[in-house]
């Protein structure tokens, strides 16, 4: 019966190993350099720009359709709201 406890021993190592394996490749792959940044992805993940003009609002914010910088250059040019309707800022 003492083989059990090398089984054991050697089973613990076994996984001591693989943990820090896999630990190591994770932290390599999540670490890694890139040249994505964070405004690249920003319209990939970004609220509708109602959501975004509602959310101004419930928190005292402001919000303009005539900042560029909001854009999407995949989506064109924002169409501007009705004559008889303008926004509040």
């Amino acid at each position: 019966m003492w083989w059990v406890y090398v089984v054991v021993v050697v089973l613990f190592v076994l996984a001591i190993y693989g943990f820090a394996s896999l630990a190591g490749l994770q932290t390599r792959v999540l670490s890694r350099r890139t040249t994505r940044t964070a405004e690249d992805l920003y319209d990939q993940y970004a609220d509708s720009p109602r959501k975004q003009r509602r959310y101004a609002r419930e928190h005292g914010g402001t919000w303009s359709d005539d900042d560029p910088s909001d854009q999407s250059p995949l989506l064109g040019p924002r169409p501007q709201p009705p004559p008889g309707r303008q926004s509040r800022s």
